[in-house]
């Protein structure tokens, strides 16, 4: 898979091939990169948007058009859009009946989604959201994640994509999307991790004979290992947790058997045979058996099983037709062109909203002395750490947060270059407007409220360290942005971890004056602490809380990129003293 990958830009190179193939039905738009639907259906009163990591395609860009999205953001190979994107695509797609999310459970897509909802509103679009989790395998009473959002997104957006057609509202699509996943739950396994685009080598390693039962479409590890079992005993096995997990309701049901990029057909359709099968053995009407790939995580040698209980009117939904690249199994009787002539009357033509949408505008960069001491020792320090970020990662989600730290602060850098600003505003400017996933706009936040600290970069201004007080306020606003958006706290096995500790030693250090030699320092090796305590924690949020125990005895990423960027700033203002931090050597695995 990823030796055929463009080196440069080759998720935008993969949506121009998309338009050139679909040149009718699918629009690409640069600065910031979303998909439009060219012609969306004169009934609609709501626009959808949707979006998600790359890596799995058809899933979301595969519905847009007709009977589907409106608009879709992709993000980098397993990471989410940024806010930027989603805010874009929003401002393009909203009707006069506002606009309506659709978002897979996953922290970055969540907080990023989230952002531009808020942005939307503060313009005077409606917006509302549905939040997908159908996930089983993640469904812990431990767990403050909740469960993630996987192929019944596929469902969703195409049943979601009929009724917006039909002239729905924004509250009647809501409330919709909100019955149609609290009735559809998922399961996945594997044989064969996916193939990372990082290294071109499998992400983890499975003994012969054995599959991982309950992987994430991003390649997290599943829930637990199985000795291989005969395919009828397998499906037989995820058929029951499935009608265990969803919620009582009619006995007609859609089946879906999703490939996860690296299954057969035949093996696909030898499934559904044998899911149809189980299905009609309970005592259930599969509706719809749907087989193909809708959901891949890249290459990896699995499959997905999603039931949803149908309720009245849904089947002729799912018959509705779609002008999309994705063509979706319909029934072969004629409620495809009965649902069509249903439309809803008096909706009339909804003029769209001018597209596409501007760059949007960012804020200027703060101008000062261009102090940049900390921007460059921490670009240094994680250009050195990069490999093993990547290494950590793919233990514990995907593998793509080396990548998206380096690629974040080589922005920044490029951007002081270029404009003269100030070190950690332009690591703020960079993260905050180009970074996907979660750790996007979470480090933008921490640098933005950093960079507020007068003297903090390493300025001409800054003789020796910056004033400590506002330092420390600077930190403990910065913690505390992150758990208004996130919700994370100490303890859930996320940069939090490493950031807490930090904020309260520089606040320690702060109230005591000049008492503490090198409060710096401090800060940094409570940091370096709070962020190796978290190999020892079973994760509560984020995408580590999906692999359960495996995350154990691995530190979070994020966490010790907090760490790092602390033992960057007492690089700069207490060289001597940080001289005994330990060093980057600590990014392994124990």
């Amino acid at each position: 898979m990823s030796y055929f990958l463009p080196e440069t830009d080759p998720v935008l190179t993969a949506a121009r091939g998309l338009a050139l193939a679909h040149p009718g039905v699918v629009a690409v738009h640069t600065g910031p990169l979303f998909l439009r639907a060219r012609d969306p259906h004169p009934a609609r009163r709501v626009g959808l948007v949707s979006g998600g990591g790359s890596g799995h395609e058809p899933l979301h860009t595969g519905l847009l058009g007709r009977g589907g999205l409106d608009a879709v953001c992709p993000g980098e190979i397993f990471a989410s859009p940024h806010n930027g994107q989603i805010y874009a695509a929003g401002t393009a797609a909203a009707k006069d009946g506002g606009v309506l999310f659709i978002v897979k459970n996953y922290t970055g897509d969540v907080i990023n989604f989230q952002i531009a909802a808020e942005r939307l509103r503060h313009d005077g679009i409606p917006v509302a959201s549905v939040l997908v989790d159908d996930d089983l395998a993640t469904d812990a009473e431990d767990s403050a994640t909740g469960r993630r959002g996987t192929a019944a997104t596929v469902v969703l957006e195409k049943l979601l994509g009929a009724a917006a057609d039909r002239g729905a509202s924004l509250e009647e699509l809501a409330e919709l999307g909100t019955r149609i996943v609290a009735r559809s739950r998922s399961v996945a396994v594997a044989a064969r991790a996916q193939t990372s685009p990082a290294t071109a080598a499998p992400a983890f390693t499975l003994e012969p004979g054995v599959l991982d039962y309950g992987v994430g479409i991003h390649g997290e590890r599943g829930t637990r290992a199985l000795a291989r079992p005969a395919a009828g005993d397998l499906v037989r096995r995820m058929t029951d947790d499935l009608l265990d997990a969803l919620p009582e309701g009619p006995d007609d049901v859609l089946a879906v058997v999703n490939g996860l990029g690296g299954t057969t057909e035949l093996e696909l359709h030898a499934l559904g045979a044998l899911l149809s099968g189980e299905l009609a053995a309970r005592g259930l009407r599969p509706a719809q058996l749907v087989v193909g790939t809708f959901t891949a995580a890249l290459d990896m040698a699995g499959f997905s099983l999603t039931l949803t209980r149908l309720e009245e009117g849904w089947s002729e939904l799912w018959a509705a037709p779609t002008e999309t690249p994705l063509v979706l199994p319909r029934p072969a009787s004629g409620a495809a062109a009965e649902s069509g002539a249903a439309q809803q009357s008096g909706t009339g033509a909804v003029p769209q909203r001018a597209a596409p949408a501007p760059q949007e505008p960012t804020a200027a960069a703060p101008q000062g002395t261009g102090g940049r001491a900390v921007l460059d020792r921490y670009a240094e320090i994680v250009t050195q750490v990069r490999d093993n970020l990547t290494q950590l990662d793919q233990l514990v989600g995907d593998g793509d947060f080396g990548d998206n730290l380096t690629g974040g602060v080589r922005r920044a850098v490029k951007l002081a270059d270029e404009s003269g600003s100030e070190g950690l505003a332009a690591l703020a400017q960079a993260f905050l407007d180009d970074v996907g996933g979660t750790s996007g706009p979470l480090f933008g936040l921490l640098f933005q409220h950093l960079a507020a600290a007068p003297g903090a970069d390493g300025g001409a201004e800054a003789q020796g360290a910056p004033p400590l007080a506002e330092l420390a306020g600077a930190a403990e606003a910065a913690h505390a942005a992150i758990h208004r958006v996130g919700g994370a706290r100490p303890g859930d096995c996320t940069l939090v971890d490493a950031l807490a500790p930090a904020a309260e030693s520089l606040a320690s250090s702060a109230a005591e004056g000049a008492a503490e030699e090198a409060p710096l320092t401090s800060a940094a090796q409570a940091a370096i602490r709070g962020a190796l305590g978290t190999a020892s924690v079973r994760p509560r949020r984020g995408r580590a809380s999906y692999v359960g125990d495996h995350a154990l005895g691995v530190p979070d990423p994020g966490a010790l990129a907090v760490a790092l960027l602390f033992a960057a700033l007492a690089d700069v203002h207490e060289p001597a003293m940080a001289a005994r931090l330990p060093a980057p050597g600590y990014l392994t695995v124990r």
